[in-house]
Parts: C-alpha cells; sequence; structure tokens
C-alpha cells in the first residue's frame, strides 16, 4: 500500500509560494540547494528564484511547489489547513507575510497565499 510522499501545489511562480509556506508553518524550510543542483539548474538557464520545482521540508509532510502549466482552475487543486493556538493571532501573522482575507467562520479563517490558493486556519 502506497503512503502519502509529499503535497504538491501548482504555482505560477513556485519559488514565491515556497517562501511564503516556508514561513507560515513551523519548523519548515526550503531544501537547500547543494552545488549539484545548483550547477543542473543553471545548465537550463535556471536559478532557485526560477527553479519550476522548490521543495519545502519541516517535521511534517514535504510540500513540492510546481510549476502550472495551462490555464488555471475554477477551484484550487490542493488545499491547506493550520491549526493555531491563538486563530487570530496567527491570522494576523500570515497577513503580513503576504495571505489575504476571504471570510470567517466560528470554526476557520480562509485566507488565499500570494497567488490566491485558498487556505484555512482554525484553533488547535
Amino acid at each position: 500500500m502506497g503512503k502519502l510522499k509529499e503535497i504538491v501545489v501548482d504555482c505560477d511562480i513556485p519559488s514565491r509560494v515556497a517562501r511564503f509556506w516556508a514561513a507560515a508553518l513551523d519548523g519548515y524550510k526550503i531544501m537547500p540547494y547543494d552545488d549539484v543542483e545548483l550547477a543542473r539548474l543553471a545548465a537550463m538557464g535556471l536559478t532557485p528564484e526560477t527553479d519550476p520545482t522548490v521543495m519545502v521540508d519541516g517535521p511534517g509532510i514535504r510540500l513540492c511547489f510546481h510549476l502550472r502549466q495551462g490555464e488555471r482552475p475554477a477551484r484550487n487543486r490542493v488545499h491547506l489547513d493550520i491549526a493555531a493556538p491563538d486563530r487570530q493571532k496567527e491570522v494576523e501573522r500570515l497577513l503580513s507575510l503576504g495571505a489575504t482575507f476571504m471570510r470567517e467562520t466560528d470554526a476557520y479563517t480562509v485566507l488565499n497565499d500570494p497567488e490566491g490558493n485558498n487556505f484555512c486556519v482554525t484553533s488547535a
């Protein structure tokens, strides 16, 4: 039986969305580029900023931010929920990182990441 390897998010600019989620989630960071990977990207005329696939690793499941091809679907292809002990404080922090407010209920707050992908903040 298969196991979940990573969550893949289609993006217009993977490095931008990866930076957002690395800062938004406790213990996550963009996986470092070694010399071999930097050389591989350079050979294709790319840099970490223009990399079509940026990986974010942390204490939970790995996240993969991948260059989106074609038209954006009407709804997200992926939806993440963040649990926080102080939901309002976390919402304010995420807004300061570049998220935008969409709506709020008693149970959760809906935000968009910098490319308009919905995600929710819930109470822990």
